[in-house]
């Protein structure tokens, strides 16, 4: 199976030892989830949210201050399907989507964090962005707009948190094997795909995972504010 990006980086940092809150609106696959983790040897908490739901950003982070007495790592990793259309295929409510996905998710749940953080003198801040909000792509301009506006807070971000030793950093994946996309076209489409890109394959989804792992770990106390982008050289191609 190829499951999503925050399944594929919770099973890691249970790999390397982590407690863990997990979040979705996918009651099933939260406690699927769950029992994988667990079975991982991982104490977790999960919790049913949706990141545009006011309410809940702040309710999950007091849980967890609640069961484990702080919060060291946030991974904003909510994430919509992008527009596979022009301009005109456009609406406004649509519109509103991706940016209360993407942008108003990261923004209120960091919002809800960040104090914590700072009280205690260190944090990690991981934001899941997109390869397309560096380079463009002819569609999904909506969704390549809100993961752009995601690279802004990351780097405006670590400015305002660096005297509390928080650290922000955003993942900039390319072309990722996952649920959504084998749901798009199967391996046919990946295979097609990955002739773009220069090391000739899309990622794993452990690839990414890898990359979340470095950026909330102690080795990486000294990287902020950068944008990490795993993905086999496809932005540099015409730059």
């Amino acid at each position: 199976s190829n499951p999503g990006l925050g399944h594929a980086t919770a099973v890691r940092f249970a790999q390397e030892g982590a407690t863990l809150v997990i979040t979705d609106i996918d009651m099933v696959g939260l406690a699927t989830a769950e029992k994988e983790l667990v079975a991982l040897g991982a104490e977790v908490l999960s919790m049913e949210q949706n990141v545009v739901d006011e309410e809940r950003w702040q309710e999950v982070i007091d849980a967890t201050v609640e069961r484990f007495g702080g919060l060291d790592v946030l991974v904003n990793n909510a994430g919509t399907p992008a527009d596979r259309t022009g301009i005109e295929g456009v609406d406004e409510a649509f519109f509103q989507r991706m940016f209360d996905v993407h942008v108003k998710g990261t923004f209120f749940t960091t919002q809800a964090a960040v104090p914590g953080m700072k009280e205690r003198g260190r944090g990690k801040i991981v934001n899941i962005s997109s390869m397309w909000a560096s380079t463009g792509n002819p569609t999904g301009a909506i969704y390549i707009a809100a993961k752009a506006a995601i690279l802004g807070l990351t780097k405006a971000w670590a400015l305002e948190f660096a005297p509390w030793k928080i650290t922000v950093n955003a993942i900039t994946p390319g072309g990722v094997i996952t649920e959504m996309v084998m749901a798009k076209g199967g391996m046919d489409y990946v295979r097609e795909a990955a002739k773009k890109v220069p090391l000739g394959r899309y990622a794993d989804i452990e690839e990414i995972a890898y990359t979340a792992a470095f950026l909330a770990a102690p080795e990486s106390d000294y990287v902020t504010g950068q944008v990490i982008g795993p993905n086999g050289g496809q932005s540099i191609v015409g730059i």
